[in-house]
């Protein structure tokens, strides 16, 4: 199984650096089966049935990307800092340039926040912060800006609209450095119509880090080693779930991240369990999936772990079907496009 066998032919203006307005009007490529229908989110009132159960991904995207100065006497130095997780010695984070700062070396933010470098490798740094807590939240929050994806963050820089466009309606637990993209096309009102038609929602936490951005660099896609990020699946949620199982309804995480996190709550008998901590698993075709019957994903990068993943739950010739069509019809792709419904069955 080669890297090129999950690639394709990009057109650059389908990469969309702006989200539909309102979220729900964006275009939901339905592909069921062997068919393929082009459709809204909105839509989903009409798809869905009442028994199904949506699973969420409640994390939080921080402002996690921070412009700082260094000063060494009368020397000063500009660096770009992107955070990337939390550790017991401070946040494990990227700089640009790394080479402008050392061990010991202040950087400071904002009137309000700096921080000390406290360790520093050939790829990362570590910086242990001047607060913590819910000083450190709301010092980030004024200082801090949302950390676009590396391709929209070429064409444009991140803004106070992306504060509200690159967060999710529920979102709860603060953690993430990149959205859960799928789930950003609901809106509260569209939760609560389906909820009146009778499909249920279990929110699981999953904290998307920026390794989900990482290029996959071996010919033989079996030999890469994924990101691990953390999770957590409640017994609540669990419950749930194996609830909805046992009573025939469907299983539907909005996400890859949502359907990473529940496949790797669960056992090889298609159980789910209550779980936490760090999930590195790698879904490619030959996975057998244990809980997910269905998927709301966005569209995605060509060589990526995320094009092996639909390309898993759908079959390969399938899902290339799938992107010719939507590459004909104009769907915006990546993490500010358009959405689609993959359910298996039929013609792979």
């Amino acid at each position: 199984m080669k890297l090129d066998d999950f690639d394709f032919d990009l057109p650059e203006d389908l990469v969309a650096t702006r989200p539909a307005k309102p979220r729900t009007h964006a275009r939901l490529l339905l592909a069921e089966g062997g068919q393929i229908a082009d459709r809204h989110v909105y839509d989903l009132v009409d798809i869905f049935r009442p028994g199904d159960r949506l699973i969420l991904n409640n994390t939080k995207v921080l402002p996690a990307r921070l412009f700082g100065t260094r000063r060494r006497g009368e020397a000063v130095a500009k660096v770009e800092i992107t955070l990337l997780e939390p550790q017991p010695s401070g946040w494990r984070a990227l700089a640009k340039p790394l080479r402008k700062v050392n061990v010991g070396e202040s950087i400071r933010f904002s009137d309000r926040l700096s921080a000390t470098v406290a360790a520093k490798s050939a790829t990362d740094l570590t910086l242990a912060f001047d607060l913590s807590g819910d000083d450190f939240d709301a010092a980030l929050a004024e200082a801090g800006v949302m950390p676009l994806p590396p391709y929209i963050a070429a064409k444009r820089a991140a803004d106070d609209q992306d504060r509200t466009d690159y967060q999710t309606v529920f979102a709860r637990h603060a953690g993430a450095v990149a959205a859960p993209t799928a789930s950003l096309h609901f809106d509260a009102p569209l939760l609560q119509t389906l909820a009146a038609k009778g499909v249920d929602f279990t929110e699981v936490t999953l904290h998307v880090g920026a390794g989900t951005f990482l290029p996959v660099k071996v010919q033989d896609v079996t030999t890469h080693r994924m990101h691990a990020e953390w999770g957590r699946v409640t017994a609540a949620a669990a419950a749930e779930i194996n609830a909805t199982r046992r009573a025939g309804g469907r299983i539907i995480p909005v996400g890859t991240t949502a359907l990473r996190l529940i496949e790797s709550a669960a056992d090889a008998e298609g159980v789910l369990h209550p779980w936490e901590g760090e999930t590195d698993i790698f879904i490619y075709p030959g996975y057998r999936f244990r809980i997910a019957d269905a998927l709301m994903t966005n569209f995605h990068l060509p060589k990526s772990t995320l094009m092996m993943l639909v390309s898993a739950l759908m079959g390969e010739t399938r899902i290339r079907a799938i992107y010719d069509h939507a590459i004909a019809k104009g769907y915006r792709f990546f993490s500010y496009g358009d959405s689609s419904l993959l359910i298996p069955g039929g013609a792979q």
